[in-house]
């Protein structure tokens, strides 16, 4: 049974829907030694390569993960880096199809929290504004904090790309803060390149350290050192797929095969 070739590689883990359809105009995408078009029907039996690389495509599914990654500051998210420094997807384990996805990114300077999954879908959902993921960072500011900007980062500020805004920036903990140079908590709803920082430098402060300490309903926490991963739990996993709606539609399909199996 066919179906179109975004959905089919998506499932397959090798990127999410937008971004293989990226890949496709980019040319990086064959099927059965011809250049893909979008919306092209595939099954099994056709031959798919990514960048020259075949594409193991199966009937069954494999099961959805997620890796919560500890990410230090000087690591990249990308697969290949031309300068050849530090990435974090050669630290992640292998797997038999697809391959891992990150969830948003991280800049070389920032450190925490990143997600990665098999599963396209999930991966689109997660970064996707109409799901309203909110990001947590822990930030530490130079520079003088004053009444008058801290309204401008809560109300709005005119960057670049358009309006951006914190949806909660609050004082977090100073312990090794000193002076002008303090922790503060900041949420948003976002994934901009580097719109914490730019948020921030637009008020003439200065990002001094930048952590994400949470994604949607996953928390950082404690027990996974720097350059380090573990799986999410079932309880994460099952908040994770429920804030996206992913929980609901596989119990809606469940349902569908239920009733399609025959009575014995």
């Amino acid at each position: 049974m066919s179906e179109r070739i975004q959905k089919v590689l998506a499932e397959a883990g090798v990127a999410s829907r937008r971004a293989i359809e990226t890949l496709i105009a980019e040319g990086r995408i064959s099927v059965n030694g011809e250049l893909a078009t979008p919306g092209q029907k595939i099954d099994v039996k056709d031959r798919v390569k990514v960048d020259g690389k075949p594409v193991r495509l199966t009937l069954k599914q494999p099961a959805t993960r997620v890796l919560l990654y500890k990410k230090r500051v000087g690591e990249l998210v990308t697969r290949d880096d031309p300068e050849g420094r530090k990435t974090i997807f050669k630290k992640l384990p292998e797997l038999e199809n697809g391959r891992w996805i990150a969830v948003g990114r991280l800049d070389i300077n920032t450190s925490g929290l990143l997600l990665l999954t098999n599963d396209g879908e999930l991966a689109r959902r997660l970064t996707h504004p109409s799901f309203q993921m909110e990001r947590e960072y822990a930030v530490r500011v130079l520079g003088e904090m004053t009444d008058e900007v801290l309204r401008n980062l809560r109300k709005g500020v005119m960057l670049e790309d358009g309006m951006a805004h914190f949806d909660s920036f609050v004082p977090g903990d100073n312990e090794d803060g000193e002076g002008a140079n303090q922790w503060w908590r900041a949420t948003l709803k976002e994934g901009r390149n580097r719109e914490v920082r730019r948020l921030l430098e637009s008020q003439g402060l200065q990002v001094s350290r930048l952590i994400r300490v949470r994604y949607g309903p996953v928390e950082l926490g404690r027990g996974v050192k720097s350059g380090g991963y573990r799986e999410l739990t079932p309880d994460e996993m099952n908040r994770v797929l429920t804030q996206v709606g992913m929980e609901r539609d596989r119990k809606k399909a469940d349902r569908k095969t239920s009733k399609a199996k025959p009575r014995s």
